[in-house]
């Protein structure tokens, strides 16, 4: 290729994507981390679905409750990696430490196949992996961008997400009567190894931009990420109870949680109730996430960011609450498959498409230590702490009937605070901007 054609190439995706030329490569990086992240995700999400039923509709709350408590050994864990290793190195530590799970998981199935105690330790295990490792890709992104990027290409890298989220499903679907869950564990390990090499390199394209280069925000020097946090395995949490800005999110992700666990259990039931086939209702979810993820990515390549610059943030954090607040009115009075699947796709892609990058642009105004405990915190203690709470909060909503409209109605009041809360926030964060730009 001429260099005539490859600077024509570069201000065409410039003007597409709306970043600059020196930012592609990092986009491309971004962008490949998520896909191989939520490839390997999404081929392993449709099997916990169907594992959750095979241990019992009935018994999800507990599932949940057993989530949250691993989510805090989890957090654990994590806060003392981050205290001890090099900034650039958690995201392969983390990692790693995942694909030797996938490991011990693909030895089970083969010593105990069909084993409904493995079923249940794995449905926990990947609802903590999921949270943990999207939550470190995302660290990782607002540690090597400035805050002006963040803005820019976080929807356009959340894409790569959608990606691997469409992809993963279809092969599982495809493959559910034909390769065994071994196959599907060990080739997940592959592409989270894949991920980890993805992450390793944004850390590498940061190393290769000047300083010189930043904009206004909050700047450390570059040898900065060559040193471990410190600290201890406790200070995300601290640090989230000591500022009022990281409780907010708190709340969010909270309200958030509880608005997913109220449709998740719906969805749940309404599945095993329509389909009662094991291998049809992992099809199910194959199809439902394939749907999703390519509205989704569309979403978020196309519009995202054009909503952020037209509306404000405050457009990606309350609008899609405001719309499952009237689905859930809708549900109680048609509490069928179609229905629920409709609006658990609504919020999906838009919690994926809108609500994701909304609220991981928040974090260009935090601290580095903020960036990685405090936020790892948030994003699994709280969310799975707020999961559990709904999941018991729904099932005592159960005794009035298997689908009663007042546990719809509930959903639809904790949505709309959670449309308030995301209201305020969107506030808050441009006050903090607006004081850092001045600084």
């Amino acid at each position: 290729m001429s260099s005539g054609m490859k600077e024509r190439l570069c201000r065409s995706l410039e003007k597409v994507l709306h970043a600059e030329t020196r930012e592609l490569p990092a986009a491309a990086g971004g962008i490949l981390l998520f896909f191989l992240l939520f490839l390997a995700y999404s081929m392993l999400r449709p099997v916990r679905e169907t594992m959750g039923i095979a241990g019992g509709v009935q018994n999800l709350q507990w599932l949940f409750t057993a989530t949250f408590a691993a989510s805090i050994g989890g957090q654990f864990l994590f806060g003392w990696i981050s205290s001890k290793v090099r900034r650039k190195a958690i995201l392969p530590w983390t990692y790693g430490f995942f694909i030797l799970n996938l490991a011990v998981f693909a030895a089970l199935v083969l010593a105990c196949p069909g084993n409904v105690w493995t079923a249940r330790l794995f449905y926990v295990w990947l609802s903590v992996f999921n949270l943990l490792t999207v939550s470190v890709a995302w660290s990782v992104l607002s540690d090597v961008m400035k805050p002006g990027q963040m803005k820019r290409l976080f929807a356009l890298v959340a894409s790569g997400s959608s990606l691997g989220a469409m992809a993963g499903p279809a092969v599982t679907a495809a493959l559910a009567g034909v390769a065994g869950l071994l196959w599907l564990f060990l080739a997940a390990a592959v592409l989270l190894a894949l991920a980890m090499l993805a992450g390793m390199y944004l850390h590498r394209w940061r190393d290769g931009n000047s300083p010189e280069d930043e904009e206004t925000g909050v700047l450390l020097p570059a040898d900065c990420r060559e040193r471990p946090l410190g600290g201890n395995p406790f200070a995300g949490a601290s640090a989230v109870f000591r500022s009022p800005f990281l409780m907010s999110i708190g709340l969010f992700i909270i309200l958030l949680a509880g608005t997913n666990t109220f449709l998740y259990f719906e969805l749940m039931s309404v599945v095993a109730s329509s389909f009662p086939d094991p291998v049809r209702q992992t099809q199910v979810f194959g199809v439902l996430d394939v749907v999703v993820q390519g509205c989704t990515m569309l979403l978020q390549v196309f519009l995202a960011g054009r909503i952020v610059r037209k509306f404000g943030l405050a457009a990606l954090l309350a609008a899609v609450p405001v719309l499952i607040s009237l689905g859930f009115v809708w549900m109680a009075f048609a509490p069928v498959f179609a229905v629920v699947a409709v609006v658990m796709a609504v919020r999906r892609i838009g919690e994926y498409g809108m609500v994701r990058p909304g609220r991981e642009m928040l974090n260009s105004v935090l601290s580095p230590e903020e960036k990685y405990k405090a936020k790892s915190f948030i994003d699994t203690v709280l969310y799975r702490g707020g999961d559990a709470v709904s999941a018991w909060l729904k099932s005592s909503f159960n005794v009035l009937g298997a689908h009663s409209p007042w546990a719809m109605l509930a959903g639809a009041a904790i949505s709309f605070l959670w449309a308030a809360t995301g209201f305020l926030l969107a506030d808050r964060f441009r006050k903090m901007a607006g004081v850092q730009g001045k600084k």
